[in-house]
């Protein structure tokens, strides 16, 4: 497929972050594009700002003329989207070119210097601070992101034509498809088990998807993946590490170990070690490139952070309320351990929405010791993004081995009338789940406290 012969490109599940940066990035190549997405949401409404056209029903005769054009047409489908959907059999019955967003950006990728970032924790983040870096230096990148980045207000960042930034994604091998000039991977912990089986499967998903880059030194690690390449982290084996780590003010205030030199006084204002470690895999990545070690200092300062990754959405001095992403134990941690030393002092809810059946019963034990770092916890019902119920695997399950002094379920609107009274000084709501469609409604009534 020939992306220059493309006039038109309809996306089936367009409101997905990476779908939609995929078509932010078709529509500022000239493209026509469109789609269909099953709900609206704030994803949605800025692809409609963007003049973007998106309907919320499965019916063919809203797919405009210009996109059943066969020969011109390039047709982009989720996983997550039923084979029994309409559309989607209208264009296979018709015999389009139909692909998945990993493909579509393999083909991107292919003609250009690529940057790849993997890891089953850590990814989205990683790979907004390595646009960013390589933005602010004046390199000319494209960068897909599997967030919206503060700083742009976008999931994708820059318009670059010769240097790509991508989220390399785990799930159903889709990294595999990808051409990495440079690469890193951030963790290979178990995750995916209703895809892949066992964590040794997923294990070696991973080292098929890092020797795709041959030169070992253009291939970045994080200390604890067992993998080869350059190892980055905090400890002194490390070919690039963080030392001396102080906070000031908010800021995480660190020197960077490079094989050559030491650059002290690195800004960083995103909290938790689990962020150091993101930003220096960033940084080093960016640094072997060839990029300027002082443009990257003032850059990595700048970073903003990504929407719904440990997001400020009140700060006050009597309440504060954080956003994040996390779905996994060990992002749940990581969230607790950043919370907790930000704010030593304070009362924290923790309000968690499962994400996944088969990943709840996968981890229910790890879930349940990392929600026992909180002293207050509130849970939500599973949300089951593609997956049927599993017997016995519930939310209600979950919190009888949640170990806090304080913990309930509870449903949407129960949830809002709580929150009017709480007397909790940080709000933290968590999950990967349709939460993150309830923050406006949060912010509203903790504003109103």
């Amino acid at each position: 497929m020939e992306l220059n012969k493309i006039k038109s490109v309809y996306f089936i599940g367009i409101g997905g972050i990476g779908m939609s940066a995929l078509a932010r990035y078709f529509k500022f190549m000239g493209k026509n594009v469109s789609g269909y997405d099953r709900m609206r949401t704030q994803l949605t409404d800025e692809l409609l700002d963007a003049g973007i056209i998106i309907h919320f029903e499965d019916d063919i005769s809203q797919i405009a003329p210009e996109y059943k054009d066969v020969n011109s047409t390039l047709v982009v489908v989720t996983p997550a989207v039923p084979k029994s959907h309409s559309e989607w059999n209208y264009f296979i019955k018709n015999n389009f070119e139909i692909k998945k967003r990993s493909e579509v950006l393999g083909i991107i990728t292919k003609d250009t210097y690529c940057f790849a970032v993997a890891g089953t924790h850590g990814k989205t983040t990683t790979t907004s601070i390595l646009g960013h870096l390589l933005f602010e230096a004046g390199v000319d990148v494209t960068a897909f992101v599997g967030g919206v980045v503060e700083n742009y207000q976008t999931n994708l960042i820059g318009n670059g034509k010769t240097v790509t930034v991508v989220e390399a994604d785990e799930f159903d091998r889709s990294f595999l498809r990808l051409y990495p000039d440079t690469l890193c991977v951030t963790s290979t912990e178990a995750d995916h088990l209703d895809i892949f089986g066992t964590e040794a499967e997923i294990k070696k998903a991973f080292g098929e998807f890092a020797n795709k880059v041959q030169d070992k030194n253009k291939v970045f690690t994080a200390e604890a993946v067992a993998l080869k390449g350059v190892k980055v982290g905090f400890s002194k084996d490390c070919v690039y590490r963080i030392d001396n780590v102080k906070i000031e003010e908010g800021w995480y205030v660190f020197d960077i170990y490079t094989p050559i030199e030491i650059i002290p006084d690195v800004y960083l204002g995103l909290p938790g070690h689990h962020n150091l470690s993101n930003a220096l895999i960033a940084f080093a990545m960016a640094y072997e490139y060839g990029v300027d070690k002082d443009k990257l200092k003032a850059a990595l300062k700048s970073f903003k952070g990504v929407r719904r990754r440990f997001s400020y959405k009140l700060r006050t001095e009597k309440l504060i309320y954080i956003d994040d992403y996390a779905h996994h134990p060990t992002e749940l941690k990581a969230v607790s351990q950043a919370v907790h030393e930000m704010y030593p002092e304070k009362k924290i809810l923790a309000i968690f929405q499962p994400h996944l059946y088969s990943r709840t019963q996968d981890f229910m034990e790890e879930f349940a010791e990392a929600l026992s770092t909180f002293d207050n916890v509130v849970l939500m019902d599973i949300y089951p993004a593609r997956e049927l119920p599993i017997e016995g695997v519930t939310s209600a399950k979950l919190l009888e081995k949640v170990k806090a002094d304080k913990k309930e379920l509870l449903n949407k609107e129960d949830l809002l009338k709580i929150l009017k009274s709480t007397d909790a000084e940080v709000v933290m709501t968590i999950g990967a789940g349709d939460i993150g469609e309830m923050v406006g409604e949060i912010t509203k009534v903790l504003e109103e406290k």
